[in-house]
């Protein structure tokens, strides 16, 4: 792969901050290099507890649980697969609540996509394959570092940042927690729910979020309670983001009351931040 040729076409010019600070090649691989040592860990960890809870709680098997790290490798949504198919739950709606979990990336993908401009198409359907909030942080921040793209650069921070150490880790987790015959003696029985309670708190940035987990867990313990619990885990799946949508966002008036009191003119940037959307996993 020729990443000075296909990677080097230069973005737009970026109005909203200020110019890249360009560094050689080979230095900003090895600032890309450091910065990828943190996420490499914690990537692993949470590797290990889905291949335990796709052996415990899914009941995969091995072959399974890997082609869901390597085909879907979407980590908190292959949580969420997991549990909803312990549930029983039906397959479209599994389908339809993962991708819901996964929407984000569309924002990612068109902010990468002005740096990718001259990678052919099919080989951005397969960098696509790999892109993780991790991947696109990192490689975002490197191709600023470089000031231009570098394809071999994100190869770098996707494969190696996130899709080895995950595929890696599923299979120590499942080999592990297919040793263990009965996990709940050693408190394994709750690894799952404390990761996907972590995961639901790594999410919450703002009282949206809060909301949104609230409604949807309420949602479905009454749900679960009067009716079923499969119908439960979708009902509140659905309707607990709708209900944190309704909720005003108060960021916009907040820039606006700085704005006023300090006496700045001009309009304000209330859009998305993009680069600062956070996942802990894939």
């Amino acid at each position: 792969m020729n990443a000075a040729g296909a990677g080097s076409a230069h973005p737009p010019d970026e109005p909203d901050g200020p110019g890249p600070v360009t560094l050689s090649l080979g230095a900003a691989r090895r600032r890309l290099a450091v910065d990828m040592l943190g996420i490499v860990a914690s990537t692993s960890a949470f590797g290990v507890v889905f291949g335990l809870s796709a052996a415990q709680r899914g009941h995969f098997s091995l072959v399974e649980t890997v082609a869901m790290s390597v085909i879907v490798f979407a980590g908190a949504s292959q949580f969420a697969g997991v549990s909803l198919v312990a549930a029983g739950t039906p397959w479209p709606a599994i389908v339809l609540l993962t991708g819901l979990l996964n929407i984000r990336h569309l924002l990612y993908s068109a902010a990468l996509a002005p740096w990718f401009k001259a990678v052919p198409r099919a080989r951005r359907a397969v960098m696509a394959h790999v892109l993780t909030d991790e991947a696109f942080a990192l490689s975002l921040a490197h191709f600023r570092r470089l000031g231009r793209a570098d394809v071999g650069g994100y190869w770098l921070a996707a494969i190696g940042s996130t899709f080895i150490p995950w595929n890696i880790a599923t299979i120590v987790g499942f080999l592990g927690g297919q040793s263990i015959v009965a996990p709940e003696r050693f408190g394994l029985d709750v690894v799952f729910p404390a990761a996907m309670a972590g995961l639901a708190v790594g999410l919450v940035t703002g009282r949206r979020e809060i909301v949104a987990i609230g409604a949807g867990v309420t949602i479905s313990l009454v749900v679960a309670l009067a009716w079923d619990a499969r119908i439960a885990v979708v009902a509140g799946g659905l309707l607990g983001p709708l209900v944190g949508l309704a909720v005003p966002e108060r960021r916009a008036a907040t820039r606006r009351g700085a704005s006023a009191g300090s006496g700045a003119s001009g309009p304000t940037d209330d859009g998305p931040d993009v680069a600062g959307a956070r996942d802990p996993l894939p």
